[in-house]
Parts: structure tokens; C-alpha cells; sequence
């Protein structure tokens, strides 16, 4: 961000409530009916997939991790801190505010990197503050000064502010992005035994140009440079958005899927603005392990929360080579299929054929016609529509009403199981979020229901699976969707009875389902969520 837009920085701290039925979000009258409809109906379909609680910030650090509380600290001083990922809070200040810091965890220490600009920009400098802990409440919790680990003079081509630290996973060595418009995107080293500077007198290397807030990521062999392109600091006005370029050398050079180096202003999108939310920036890569990444950034503005500047987490996908920005899931009625083998899960009862069974007749099933012809013998350039078993109704088919089809099922508990999925009401799921049921990072809690029913998805001792008659809310009956880095979801519950392991909807076979532990190297606990 640029430091001129940064200083005198307002966050409104607003309290949020993110599920379609929040008495606190407010929908306005309108002349038109059809109009206040529409505008209800995509205010939902945005509280559905936004953060919940307390999540104004602007120039959010990377989201780290202590004592199961996660923390992120902002712009001015601001900090907000969850104990899911998904309900946010206000945080306490560090002890130095400044302008974008960002955080690293390295042994017991907790390490800031912040900027501030000395007079008029680009003068500035990145100071280092560690503490032991990010618990305010710990006897532990004390910032120490670290001193400068980098600056800039006011005339060189580079204003030393957005911090991005990062640690190599290869070799153990450490570094320190930063920069903004007025320069350079730069990197020096640090030293990951103490988290100051490596060598002083080391000139920092050149990345990139018309870009900020930097930060650096490792996969699979490459590094990659994530930078925000773009203006800051304008609300529903700001052009914001996040690219990347990828090297084989931590020192570059990093080039775009176009082979454009980003010192010449390259960059591959990776985020911008969409729906009812403005202005993408600030990378932080947030791993859950077991193949499981997020990204943390910020919105410039959010239309839903008056346009404030507020934190958001989305998965982190790679495609080809490079990161790309997944999707939260969304409520609505699903297939949920397997990976593995291709079947649906359905409840465990006699299905219905959609529009009824064919019928009986002549050869191929179709009957007698008039004249003694076949019903269903097509002419030579027909259609075939409404005669026999090969030529359909003649119309459209309806969905199944579930009302109706429901009215043979077992009333108590029903098996699960897997099978080809034939638009029938029992192969068909809806993936509600559950208010006030808590969450993980980036969505709340779900049920899921036989769509048009009460009936629930359940885990239950043994690692097995149940559809009970109606969702009371208990842990059991409680589900996380994580998308994984090939747009597949890993589907969790949030407790097993009886089971000391979180564990994953997994298929067995290409008939029955169960929960076991989740094996990232395996399709047997991935899903597609397929729009029936």
C-alpha cells in the first residue's frame, strides 16, 4: 500500500453476523418487489461465503498460528485474532504500529517485520519486534525491539515499506521482500537464528516494478513472487489485485505464465475483484497440512459491510504450475460424487425413476401402436419425441418431488450408500451453513440434508455413516468442506464418536461410503459438489 494513503488509515471494527437468517443485516426497501427480492437474494449468497465477527483490516500479515488461536495483524496497529479461522475478534496492539507488517514463526519466537515511512516517502525503514508468544494473556507475551533489517534513503528507486518474510523450505535460509510503486520490489537476506538482518552491508537484489505488498511461497521446485498490482486506498474505487511470477532461484528471475519478467512489469493473476467485494491485496499463505492451503488477503472495499476493508481467506489451488483462488463452499443442493469411483452418494432406498417407469411392449419395450404399428418406430427424419421408450415424453421432465417419493421411506434412521447418479430426490444434498455452530479458516459449519428434507448426514461410532430423520445440530451432524489443490473437497465432520482422529468421508468400493483418515496421496476422500 502506498505509505500517503496509509497514515492517517480508519478501519471501522463492525460486528458481523455471516448466515441467511442475521436479524442484524439490514435489507432496504424498495419501490419493487422483484427488486428487494433480488437484492436479499444476493446479499445471502454473499454472508454465506464471508468471514464472520469482527474482520476489519487493511494490509493483513500473514495469518500464523499459537496456542490454536489464529492472529493477523494490519495497517495502524489493528489485529484481529479467531479461535476457528471463521469468527474473528479485535486483537490486542503490538507494541509498534505501523504500516503492513507481516509475521513468521521460527522455534519459540514469534517474529513482526513493520515499516514506517521517516518524512515524506519513499524515506523509510522495516523494523523487527519478537516476542515469545502472541497470547496478550501469557507471562511470555513481551515485543522486543529487533532494530532495522532494511530502509530505503528517500532517492534510491525503492520506498522500504510491505514486508513479506519468508522462510525456505529447501535450505533453512531466510528473506525478506518489500517495496512499493515508487520502486523496486526488493529482497535481502536474514538471519533465521535471530531474525535480523544477514549482512548489513549485502545490496538488496531487484524482483519486480509497479507492484507492492510482496510475498514469497515454495512448491513443487519453483518459488513464487506474489505481488499486489494496482491502486490502494480508494475504496469501491481501488484497483487492487494480486499477481505472480515463479523462478527456480529463490533471487529470481521471476517471470509470468507468459515468460514476461515481473521487472518488467509481468505478473499472472491470481486474484481481482468480483461479485460485491472490491479491490484484492496483501498474499499470506496459510498451510493446514495434509495438502490442505489457504490464502489471506484483504478486500479494499466491501459493498455488503458499507465498503470497509475487511480480511478474507480463500482456498489456494494450483493448476499447471501455478496458484490459483478457489472458492469457499456455497450453499445450495449438490451431487456430491466420488473421485475415485464416479458414484453418487444417495440414501439407501428403493429410487424412482425421474418421470416414472417406461413401459412394456413390443421389441425394445415399446408397445403396440395404432395399425398394428410399433409405438416408438420412429419415421425416417423424425424425432422420435413422446412415442415409445426411445423417444422420451414428448416434454419436459419435471424434478422429482421429494414430498412424494419420501412418502415410501423409512421414517427413523436410513444407511448411506453410493450408486450412479440418476436425478432421483435421494441422490440429492443441500449444503446449508449452521449459524452460530462455529466454523474453520474461511467457512462455518454445514449440514447437509436430503435436499426438500430435514434429513440429516451423521457420523456415528465405528466410523460410520447415518441419515437421521431430522438435523439437530449436534458435532456429529456438523461438516467442513475444504477444497484441496486440485478443486476437489475433502468433506470432514466436525466430531466422529468414539474417534480420537478427525477423519474424512472416504468411498469404498463404488457402493458404500464411510470415514476414515485422510490420505492427500489418495481419490478415495476426494469429492466433486456437482450442480444437480
Amino acid at each position: 500500500m502506498r505509505a500517503r494513503e496509509k497514515s492517517d488509515l480508519f478501519l471501522p471494527q463492525l460486528a458481523y453476523t455471516k448466515t441467511p437468517t442475521s436479524p442484524n443485516k439490514e435489507i432496504p426497501k424498495y419501490s419493487s418487489m422483484r427488486t428487494a427480492l433480488l437484492a436479499t437474494v444476493l446479499a445471502l449468497a454473499s454472508i454465506a461465503l464471508a468471514l464472520d465477527g469482527q474482520i476489519g483490516i487493511h494490509d493483513p500479515s500473514t495469518i500464523v498460528m499459537c496456542d490454536g488461536k489464529f492472529y493477523t495483524y494490519g495497517t495502524g496497529g489493528g489485529s484481529l485474532v479467531s479461535d476457528d479461522g471463521w469468527t474473528w475478534r479485535n486483537g490486542t496492539r503490538p507494541s509498534r504500529a505501523g504500516m503492513a507488517p507481516d509475521v513468521i514463526h521460527l522455534g519459540n519466537r514469534y517474529y513482526m517485520y513493520i515499516a514506517r515511512n521517516i518524512g515524506a516517502q519513499p524515506k523509510a525503514e522495516i523494523n523487527m519486534i519478537y516476542s515469545n508468544t502472541l497470547d496478550p494473556s501469557s507471562p511470555d507475551y513481551k515485543w522486543e525491539e529487533g532494530g532495522v533489517v532494511a530502509s530505503s534513503d528517500g532517492v534510491e528507486d525503492c520506498n522500504a515499506i510491505d514486508p513479506g518474510v519468508f522462510l525456505d523450505p529447501t535450505d533453512g535460509r531466510m528473506w525478506l521482500v518489500y517495496g512499493s510503486y515508487f520502486g523496486y520490489i526488493r529482497m535481502v537476506e536474514l538471519d533465521p537464528k535471530t531474525g535480523k538482518r544477514l549482512d548489513p552491508n549485502d545490496h538488496p537484489r531487484d524482483l519486480a516494478i509497479n507492484c507492492e505488498a510482496s510475498d514469497m511461497i515454495y512448491h513443487d521446485g519453483w518459488y513464487y513472487l506474489l505481488a499486489t498490482h494496482g491502486s490502494c486506498c480508494r475504496g469501491a474505487d481501488s484497483g487492487y489485485n494480486i499477481r505472480v511470477g515463479r523462478a527456480k532461484k529463490v533471487t529470481g528471475p521471476f517471470l509470468d505464465v507468459e515468460g514476461t519478467d515481473m521487472i518488467r512489469g509481468g505478473g499472472k493473476l491470481l486474484i481481482g475483484s468480483g461479485g460485491r467485494v472490491v479491490g484484492a491485496g496483501h498474499f499470506g499463505l496459510l498451510d493446514l497440512g495434509e495438502g490442505v492451503q489457504k490464502l489471506s488477503m484483504h478486500w479494499e472495499a466491501d459493498l455488503d459491510r458499507g465498503g470497509a476493508s475487511v480480511l478474507d481467506i480463500r482456498p489456494l489451488l494450483w493448476k499447471d504450475g501455478w496458484p490459483a483462488a478457489g472458492e469457499n463452499a456455497k450453499e445450495g443442493t449438490y451431487e456430491i460424487e466420488s473421485v475415485r469411483t464416479g458414484t453418487a452418494l444417495e440414501l439407501n432406498v428403493e429410487g424412482m425413476p425421474v418421470g416414472g417407469p417406461r413401459g412394456r411392449g413390443g421389441r425394445g419395450g415399446a408397445g403396440a401402436g395404432p395399425g398394428g404399428g410399433v409405438r416408438g418406430a420412429v419415421a425416417p427424419g423424425g424425432d422420435g419425441a413422446g412415442r415409445g421408450m426411445f423417444g422420451g415424453t414428448g416434454g419436459v421432465i419435471p424434478p422429482q418431488d421429494v414430498a412424494q417419493v419420501s412418502a415410501n421411506w423409512p421414517a427413523g434412521n436410513i444407511d448411506l450408500r453410493m450408486a450412479n447418479y440418476l436425478c432421483q430426490a435421494q441422490q440429492k444434498w443441500a449444503i446449508t451453513p449452521v449459524a452460530n455452530a462455529g466454523g474453520y479458516p474461511g467457512s462455518p459449519y454445514f449440514k447437509i440434508t436430503i435436499a426438500g428434507t430435514d434429513r440429516a448426514l451423521a457420523a456415528i461410532e465405528d466410523a460410520e455413516l447415518v441419515v437421521l430423520p431430522a438435523f439437530t445440530g449436534g458435532p456429529a451432524q456438523l461438516w467442513r468442506f475444504d477444497q484441496l489443490a486440485d478443486g476437489t473437497w475433502r468433506i470432514m465432520p466436525k466430531l466422529v464418536p468414539n474417534s480420537k482422529e478427525p477423519l474424512a468421508l472416504s468411498a469404498v468400493g463404488s457402493s458404500f461410503a464411510t470415514l476414515a483418515k485422510f490420505d492427500p496421496k489418495s481419490e478415495k476422500q476426494r469429492w466433486h459438489l456437482k450442480t444437480p
